[in-house]
């Protein structure tokens, strides 16, 4: 299993993207929060299809505080069933991926 992971949610704006970023980042569940604002989303949801703006947060953390960080940005956001998906870092150079360790739980 790896040990890191990029991690992405989507929110509705980008202050909301700020405000969990922030958090994340001060709860040293993350090391780091990119925000990409704004993307285009057109999904299912409840029977009809969407077609909006939002803000993608790109995450990078240990494999291991996934669960703590899905409960923590459920806590705080906005959407009934955020999106909060990881997919694993299968090589990075040392210096990142240590930086990424000095800075997270």
């Amino acid at each position: 299993m790896p040990n890191h992971i990029v991690i992405y949610i989507t929110t509705g704006s980008i202050s909301e993207a700020k405000k969990i970023g922030r958090i994340l980042v001060e709860e040293k569940l993350v090391a780091c929060t990119n925000i990409i604002s704004p993307i285009h989303s057109i999904y299912s949801w409840q029977g009809k299809i969407c077609d909006d703006k939002e803000a993608l947060m790109v995450l990078k953390s240990k494999q291991k505080l996934f669960n703590q960080i899905a409960k923590r940005v459920e806590e705080l956001h906005s959407y009934d069933v955020p999106e909060i998906i990881a997919i694993p870092i299968v090589e990075g150079s040392s210096k990142y991926l240590s930086w990424l360790n000095e800075e997270t739980k």
